[in-house]
Order: C-alpha cells, then sequence, then structure tokens
C-alpha cells in the first residue's frame, strides 16, 4: 500500500488531525505499521529512532479499527514504564480523539478516582496505565478486570527496552498472562522502543504467553547528523591547595558555558551528582547574573515538581536547563532541545542513544551533546589500573560502537526470576483466596516467564513460605495468605517488584504542618540544624518527625550536598569491553575528543603498553617495557609482586564473574576489580607463579567451564526485593543461571 492508500484508510477524524498538523506525509514507519495492523493479526514490535513517529505508528491504525468496529469494553491498553509518558501521551491523545467519541482514561495511583470509575460503569475507549496499577486491579478486584476488558482488542507497550531485562517487565508479562485467562482470549500485542541492538530476543519477550508470531517491519532510517564532543578536567580534590578550587571551578563553568542561554538537559548518574550540578549552574548564573531556569527532575523530587519541570521544558522558547537521572531518558515530549550535557559515561549505549535522541528531533537539527569528565590528578601513586578513568574509556568505546557500527547492547531474558515469582505467588493468592497447592502450582508455572522453575523448585519455595509465615493451610489443605503474608501483601509499595529504601518526605515549612509544600524525599533521617540538597536548593532541617517519616526544612543560602543510595544490577556488555581495548591498542586521535581529553586518553595508552610483564610494580608511574594489549596468553597477566598479578580478560560483566569463579575452582586466591561498575581486572593471588596461572586461564578459554560446580558464597545473590523470603539455595541457583556466563570465556583476550 502506498502512503496515499494508508493515508486514506485512516479514519475521517484522523485525516483531518494530520491536516490540521500540517505534516507533509506519513513517515515510513507509520505506513509499515498499518499494513501489519490493518492486514494481519499478528503482533508488532515497532522499533526506531526517537522522534521518528512510532507512537503514532502504532496509535493512528489502532485507533482507527477501533472507530469502524468499536469495542464492547477498553479496546485498547497502553502499558508504560512512567506516570510522566502517560501524562504527556494522554494530552496527544486527547486532541486525536476530541471528534471519535472515543475516551482515553488514565489509570494509575495520582489518577482521578471519578474517572476510574466512570471507565468501570462504561468501559470504552483507550485505558493508560502501569505494570502496577494493572497488578492492583488484578488482585484485588478481577471482577473489574473482566468488565474493562471483556473486549480488549490491543496491549501498547511502550519503552519496551526499559521493561525487558527485570523484573518489572516479567512482572508485566505475568500480569498480561493472567488479564488473558481472565477474559479467555489473548490481544494483539504492540510494542514501542527506540533502541534495540537484538529484535529477536524483543520480539521473544513482546510475545511471551501469546503464541503469536511477531512482525518488526524493516525501516530505513535517514542517517541523522549529530556533534559529540569530550571534555577533560584535571582536578585535585584530595589534596587542597590554592589551585584545586580554581580547577574544579573550569570544571563547572564549562557545565555553565555549556547550558547558559540552552534548551537543554543535564543528564547524571546519580541523584547526588544531579543535585551538585544544578547547584553549582544556579550559583553561577546567579553571578553572571543570566536569566538562565535550572530545574532538577529525579525519582526523589515530588510529582508536583517534576511536573513542573516537564512543562517548563516543553513551553515556549526561554532558556532552561534540567539536571536529571534516567528520568527524562524516555520518550517524553519536551519540545525543542538544543543540546544534551552529560557529566561523566552513561551506563550503557542504550542509554547513550536515548539521551542523544532527546536533541535535534525537529526540522532536521543536529543532535548535539556533550560529555564532561573530572578526575583527581592529586591521588596518591597507585597500580597504573588505579590510576585509570576508565570511565573515559568505556565513554570513547560507547561512541565509537554507536557512531560506526550502530550497535546497541542487546537484551538479556532472565531465567530464574525467584524473587518475582514469589510476588506472583502472593497476588495470585490475594485475588483467590484458598488454593489447592497442585492448582497454585499450576497456575503460576504454566505462566511464561516462569517456563524454566522446576516443579521441585517452586515446592522447596512454597514450604519455605509455610515454615516461615508467609503461607499458612486452611483445614481443605489448601494454601492461604500467612498472617506474616498479610503484612507483606498489605503494605503499600507490595505492587512494585523494585526496591525502594525507606524514604522521609520532605516539606517546605519551618514549623511543620500537612500544607507545607512537598519538595520530594531523602534516604536520610537528618537531625535539626543539619544541611542538605534536594530539588538544587539547598536546605536546613527545622523539625524531624521519625514516626510520620517527616523532614520539615527551611531554604538557606549555599550549596549543600546529599547522596542516595541506588539500588539494582548493572552490567557491561563484553562487546563494550573489546571496544575500550581497542581503544586503549589504537593511535587514532578521535574528533570527538577535545586536546586535554585527547592528551588524557594518550596518557592512559601509554600506561596500559607499558605495563611491565616481569618483575615487581607499586606504580604506573615507574611502569616499563612489555604491554597488556596485544592480548591472549601471558600478555593478559601483570604480576603486580611475587604472589600478586592482575589479569585483564576484557569481558563483560557475566563473562568476568564466570572467569573469577573458574579460576577460584583451580585454588587461585581471585577477587575482582571494579571502578565504579566496570570489571576492569581480576586480582589473582599465588605463589604458584605467572606460568601456571597463564596455562589455567588458556585452559579455561580453550575448554570452558562447568558452572554448576562453581562454590558461590552464601552473600551472592542478584538484587530482588522479596529475597528474604527465597530459600538460600534457589537464590544461590539464581545467582549462577542468570549471573553467569562462562560461554563468554572463549572471548576472553
Amino acid at each position: 500500500m502506498s502512503k496515499n492508500d494508508i493515508f486514506y484508510r485512516l479514519a475521517p477524524f484522523i485525516q483531518d488531525y494530520i491536516y490540521r498538523n500540517k505534516w507533509e506525509e506519513l513517515r515510513d514507519i507509520q505506513v509499515a505499521a498499518a499494513e501489519i495492523i490493518f492486514n494481519s493479526e499478528d503482533n508488532l514490535l515497532l522499533t526506531s529512532g526517537t522522534a521518528s513517529g512510532k507512537t503514532e505508528a502504532a496509535f493512528l491504525p489502532v485507533i482507527t479499527q477501533l472507530w469502524e468496529n468499536p469495542s464492547g469494553s477498553v479496546g485498547a491498553l497502553y502499558v508504560s514504564p512512567l506516570k510522566a509518558l502517560i501524562n504527556d501521551q494522554f494530552e496527544r491523545l486527547e486532541e486525536l480523539l476530541e471528534e471519535a467519541d472515543m475516551p482515553v482514561t488514565k489509570w494509575h495511583g495520582d489518577a482521578s478516582p471519578s474517572a476510574k470509575k466512570k471507565l468501570v460503569k462504561n468501559p470504552r475507549g483507550i485505558m493508560q496505565t502501569t505494570p502496577e496499577s494493572l497488578e492492583s486491579l488484578l488482585m484485588r478486584n478481577s471482577a473489574n478486570a473482566y468488565r474493562l476488558f471483556s473486549d480488549l482488542r490491543f496491549v501498547i507497550i511502550d519503552e519496551v527496552h526499559y521493561f525487558m531485562d527485570n523484573d518489572r517487565g516479567l512482572q508485566l508479562l505475568s500480569v498480561l498472562e493472567r488479564l488473558q485467562r481472565i477474559i479467555g482470549f489473548v490481544p494483539r500485542r504492540i510494542g514501542l522502543s527506540a533502541t534495540l541492538g537484538d529484535c529477536a530476543n524483543a520480539e521473544k519477550w513482546l510475545c511471551m504467553g501469546t503464541n503469536a508470531p511477531c512482525i518488526t517491519p524493516k525501516v530505513r532510517e535517514k542517517n541523522r547528523k549529530v556533534r559529540l564532543s569530550v571534555r577533560f578536567f584535571p582536578v585535585a580534590e584530595k589534596i587542597p591547595h590554592s589551585d584545586s578550587k580554581t580547577l574544579l571551578e573550569k570544571y563547572y563553568e564549562y557545565l555553565y558555558e555549556s547550558t547558559h542561554g540552552k534548551r537543554c538537559i543535564m543528564f547524571s548518574n546519580s541523584k547526588g551528582e544531579v543535585e551538585e550540578n544544578i547547584a553549582h549552574m544556579k550559583r553561577l548564573s546567579e553571578k553572571n547574573r543570566g536569566n538562565d531556569c535550572y530545574l532538577v527532575h529525579h525519582a526523589n523530587i515530588s510529582p508536583a515538581l517534576r511536573e513542573f519541570a516537564e512543562k517548563r521544558m516543553k513551553s515556549g522558547e526561554l532558556p532552561v536547563c534540567t539536571g536529571a537521572t534516567v528520568t527524562l531518558e524516555l520518550g517524553i515530549d519536551l519540545g525543542h532541545l538544543e543540546r544534551i550535557v552529560q557529566t561523566g559515561c552513561p551506563l550503557t549505549v542504550s542509554g547513550l542513544v536515548q539521551r542523544l535522541g532527546r536533541t535535534g528531533r525537529r526540522g532536521g537539527d543536529i543532535g548535539e551533546m556533550r560529555f564532561a569528565f573530572r578526575w583527581d590528578m592529586s591521588l596518591p601513586p597507585n597500580t597504573f589500573y588505579k590510576e585509570i578513568n576508565w570511565d573515559l574509556v568505556m565513554c570513547s568505546a560507547m561512541i565509537l560502537l554507536y557512531t560506526r557500527e550502530k550497535w546497541v547492547e542487546p537484551m538479556y531474558l532472565p531465567k530464574l526470576p525467584y524473587s518475582l515469582l514469589y510476588h506472583q505467588t502472593m497476588s495470585i493468592l490475594a485475588a483467590s483466596g484458598s488454593v489447592q497447592p497442585k492448582e497454585l502450582a499450576r497456575q503460576v508455572l504454566t505462566l511464561s516467564v516462569f517456563s524454566h522453575v522446576s516443579k521441585d523448585d517452586y515446592l522447596l519455595m512454597l514450604r519455605n513460605m509455610l515454615e516461615n509465615g508467609q503461607l499458612e493451610r486452611g483445614e481443605d489443605g489448601g494454601l492461604l495468605i500467612g498472617e506474616k503474608g498479610e503484612a507483606a501483601v498489605n503494605s503499600y509499595d507490595f505492587l512494585a517488584v523494585f526496591s525502594v529504601p525507606v524514604e522521609y518526605t520532605v516539606r517546605s515549612s519551618a514549623g511543620g504542618g500537612v500544607s507545607a509544600e512537598i519538595i520530594g524525599t531523602v534516604q536520610n533521617p537528618f537531625p535539626p540544624k543539619s544541611q542538605f540538597a534536594l530539588a538544587g536548593q539547598a536546605w536546613e532541617v527545622t523539625e524531624l518527625d521519625k514516626k510520620q517519616t517527616m523532614i520539615y526544612v527551611k531554604k538557606i543560602e549555599g550549596i549543600s550536598a546529599n547522596v542516595w543510595t541506588d539500588i539494582g544490577n548493572e552490567y557491561v556488555h563484553t562487546r563494550v569491553m573489546k571496544m575500550m581495548l581497542e581503544v586503549l591498542r589504537s593511535d587514532e586521535q578521535y574528533a570527538f575528543l577535545d586536546e586535554s581529553a585527547r592528551k588524557r586518553l594518550d596518557d592512559i595508552r601509554r600506561l596500559c603498553r607499558n605495563a611491565t610483564m616481569s618483575g615487581e610494580v607499586t606504580s604506573g608511574r615507574e611502569l616499563t617495557g612489555g604491554t597488556i594489549l596485544d592480548g591472549r596468553g601471558e600478555r593478559i597477566v601483570v604480576p603486580l609482586s611475587e604472589t600478586v598479578y592482575a589479569v585483564f580478560p576484557f569481558l563483560g560483566t557475566r563473562g568476568v564473574m564466570a572467569l573469577l569463579y573458574a579460576l577460584r575452582e583451580r585454588g587461585f586466591q581471585a577477587n575482582l576489580w571494579l571502578q565504579r561498575y566496570i570489571p576492569v581486572c581480576i586480582e589473582v593471588t599465588t605463589d604458584r607463579g605467572k606460568e601456571t596461572l597463564t596455562a589455567a586461564l588458556n585452559n579455561i578459554r580453550e575448554n570452558g567451564a562447568d558452572k554448576y560446580t562453581f562454590h558461590i558464597p552464601e552473600n551472592c545473590e542478584i538484587t530482588g526485593k522479596f529475597n528474604d523470603y527465597i530459600p538460600r539455595q534457589l537464590l544461590t541457583k539464581q545467582y549462577v543461571e542468570d549471573y553467569l556466563d562462562t560461554d563468554d570465556l572463549r572471548n576472553m583476550e
């Protein structure tokens, strides 16, 4: 079908919408999606760059079909990872549907109760929700679930890549499959994602529990022009002297110069760093009498302040810079952004692409992203690899992977999500009451996300839950939620499968009172008179109410600090580590590096090339002879003393952890050395000599290893919110299965 054919196939009010918004033509992805939705019953995965029209590609034909053949219930269910994204899409859909008599209803914790009641009374149109709100509906009101979705046609999942490799995404798949059982059929699924490396895994994820094929249209994307720059700032933070503040000030002045007078986002990898950066930007703006607006957007900022930041970013053309973590990485429409600034290295190539995609979205603008690094050069001499800021090397590698290869990390599909297994068991029992053990096992283990969980393992978990009071047996032998289980299920945060630390609500009122403005939350119970940063502002505590987990504060001048504990597992892919090695081996002077970053990379390359192959090493500044960059065999082993060696396999997190345990299995004392979350090397202590260690590494590379024979310490587990209710042997089994990759050992240098 041609673009004209597709245009005239759309509902008349959609054609009017397209004319009204002065679209020149439908985009290729919109044509391809419409052809599949109109002419097949298959699931659909749409993946293309940010602002390529994916949302419209899904909704225009879906809305057309619902208009031509109205559903007897909610016709389309839109699932998003963020309430902010739901709110953004709500505004866009309302305009599109204003003439169609087709309501769109938000269904999440902050949504209008009256709108929800209206939808239950007369279910139709489009519902927008989150996995947690859908879980609540099935768990606490399954009768309404049938009423709402008895004629559901489509499930649209936004930001598929965000869901794929974590428990929250598996929870969504479980809930959708449970919903299918309630309504007795399988609605079509449509997945949307801007960044996917391997579509095969994404298709598999999207189709779990449907037994339906998936089509991913191959749409040729126009080459997008991007402008990337990396700047390095040597500072001296640990040893105060006359130059230390000046050096650090240059770093902040560069950030200010990059954001002053611009509409941009400044991304950082931690909330504390976001707060620190924005506080310094405000100080410099006041110093220079600028009229810039500097805002903060992260998960600990109150919803009202986050929404204010989003609206400020969308409205007008006045300068505004918002400091953010991943909360602004996803597809919220923030209007015209001129530049992205990133302090440090993004956690993944996917994250880099997502963040870069926020800028240059309209009118063929060039996407611009500036990276800024600082490194403390006043640290005392150390072993060479501890003197290297590896995130600068990683950033260079990620830029090359994206710009030269268009490579993005493939998403990993966990096999043994035991924490979610507990959660879904409790949710099903909460919805059903007493269930016989065999029937419970049938209901739970037949969910596609638990296809790798054995009946024996599930029986072990159920017995453990009975022993610790999470479950109890009824008079008929059925399983019920026990007294301790009731406490867990009735907790306000049970619906979310991701961990949230205990936090204190911060209110800006010196005297307390419920009318005070909520600023956000912090994890520390700061006592009166203490100071901290939140929402880009310094605060002083006037009152601490531990019972109500409330902190009352007043504004103060100056810059304060705050630290949050981020919970989660960060994985580096082996392809990233290999590209880092290529960066170190190369003499190429990358155009995206400024002079200072280029000089720093040259210094790092020199340190690695001079890593000695024999003798003792105490400082990277004293290294002579040999190189770790040739790879293979003895070259990846660097003696640090007569009995201590550093092994540089350049493997990703899962592979290097498998190597660690393989070495321990062979009698070596081995520990992983990480910088931040980057698996730099394995430090090995042995009196058996370098030749024995090298021979063991060669044997592991050639013959592999059996991870099921590894001795795993008791404290090793994959982070899970409900791990306290899982038997230790199952947590160990999960760790081995989903955290260790022995197949990757053949990629060892």
